[in-house]
């Protein structure tokens, strides 16, 4: 009996499949109403399964009766189809072949017809406008390419340059009374510090390697605590000075040129300790932030350990803070050798930028944290340069005759 095969009447193959069942054939009828108002069945095409596909399903629409003047055929859903970047939800109290189609959420996409679920991209990549594939995201780092960086890296270049043409000057008027009278090595050692303040703006710039992040932050707490020790140490020199012309004064022993390298070299020293502590316990490294910005990927260099980083700014606000008293301290001492006054401006000019970088720090994201610590650089260094500096080159080049050892001593 499986292996029947037999031509019908009809014209039409009978057979079994492998499961025992013969090919499906079908009438297809439509019900229409006679004259008498009785519903009856009325032939009006076939399907059979045996003949070829474009030859299965045959229907005389001559024959149809239609309950409406609307001569189409129904549609058989009660929805059209969801397109790519959408999803199918359900109604509420609806058939499930009612549905309606909802936009992907934003991070999600669907690249089916009909799709029931949008599923989210990888975390280097975002949606596209339509919601259809993930796209790469853009990666976004303060560049050497855009205004910005160029402007930055500009200003820092230029601003390097005003310490080394003072460093000239101090040099060629060496011999003068106001060069001689305001420590000489210290302010030679002091200007050269400020011109690499200014260049360790460059380390924050450009692609963020991983050499890079280790040593950015670094060199500049290192730079910046010696720039503000050969501050301090400036203004203690000024207080021994003159507290140990007074006879019989201890003072003058701590009046030696090796104290004030030691100071320097100490203050430095306790710095390069917290810098080497955070290398070697919590490195930087260079990242990946997909959360600070949608759709774009932040490269940036994660600091490794936070404690670390306001320990090294903490340290050099300390300095500062030592040196702004030391300099009040000294308010008192005779104005034409006194540095105090300039100093205290200084370290209060310092202290304002660097207590205001830590609002802005924490408020902005991305590439403009990274332009807000070079501006808080820059600004700190400048202040610091013009402070201490910008008077001495007035009185040597503007007011030859105030630079004389009897204008220094009060005398006409």
């Amino acid at each position: 009996m499986k292996k029947v095969r037999l031509k019908l009447n009809s014209g039409r193959d009978f057979f079994f499949d492998e499961h025992g069942d013969p090919p499906p054939v079908y009438d297809i009828v439509n019900w229409q109403k006679d004259p008498n108002g009785k519903i009856r069945q009325v032939k009006v095409g076939t399907y059979n399964s045996t003949t070829s596909y474009s030859k299965a399903l045959n229907i005389n629409t001559s024959l149809i009766q239609w309950a409406s003047d609307n001569q189409q055929v129904p549609v058989s859903i009660c929805s059209v189809s969801c397109l790519p970047g959408h999803r199918k939800a359900s109604i509420r109290g609806e058939p499930n072949c009612c549905y309606e189609c909802v936009p992907c959420s934003q991070g999600e996409i669907s690249n089916l017809t009909d799709s029931t679920v949008c599923f989210s991209c990888s975390w280097n990549n975002w949606p596209s406008e339509g919601k259809d594939k993930c796209l790469p995201k853009p990666v976004e780092y303060l560049s050497y390419d855009e205004t910005l960086g160029v402007t930055l890296a500009s200003t820092s270049i230029s601003s390097s340059l005003i310490p080394i043409a003072i460093l000239g000057l101090l040099i060629h008027y060496k011999a003068t009374p106001i060069v001689r009278a305001n420590n000489y090595p210290i302010s030679c050692l002091l200007l050269v510090c400020l011109a690499l303040c200014f260049l360790c703006s460059l380390l924050f710039i450009g692609y963020p390697q991983c050499q890079k992040c280790l040593l950015r932050q670094v060199i500049f707490g290192i730079v910046f605590a010696l720039c503000v020790s050969c501050i301090l140490a400036k203004t203690v020199m000024v207080m021994i000075a003159f507290k140990a012309t007074k006879p019989n004064s201890d003072l003058k022993r701590w009046a030696s040129p090796h104290v004030w390298y030691l100071l320097i070299g100490l203050s430095t020293c306790i710095q390069f300790m917290i810098c080497i502590f955070w290398l070697y316990k919590s490195p930087p490294f260079p990242e990946y932030n997909s959360k600070v910005k949608t759709g774009v990927l932040v490269l940036q260099c994660n600091e490794g350990s936070t404690t670390a980083f306001w320990l090294t700014l903490g340290y050099l606000s300390l300095l500062a803070l030592i040196s702004c008293f030391v300099a009040f301290m000294a308010r008192q001492l005779p104005s034409t050798f006194n540095e105090a006054k300039f100093i205290n401006f200084s370290m209060m000019a310092f202290l304002s930028v660097w207590f205001s970088f830590i609002p802005a720090h924490l408020s902005t994201s991305g590439k403009y944290t990274v332009a807000m610590e070079i501006f808080a650089i820059l600004s700190s260094t400048w202040a610091m340069l013009g402070c201490m500096f910008v008077p001495k080159c007035y009185v040597i080049l503007f007011r030859p005759s105030a630079n004389s050892k009897k204008h220094l001593l009060g005398k006409k």
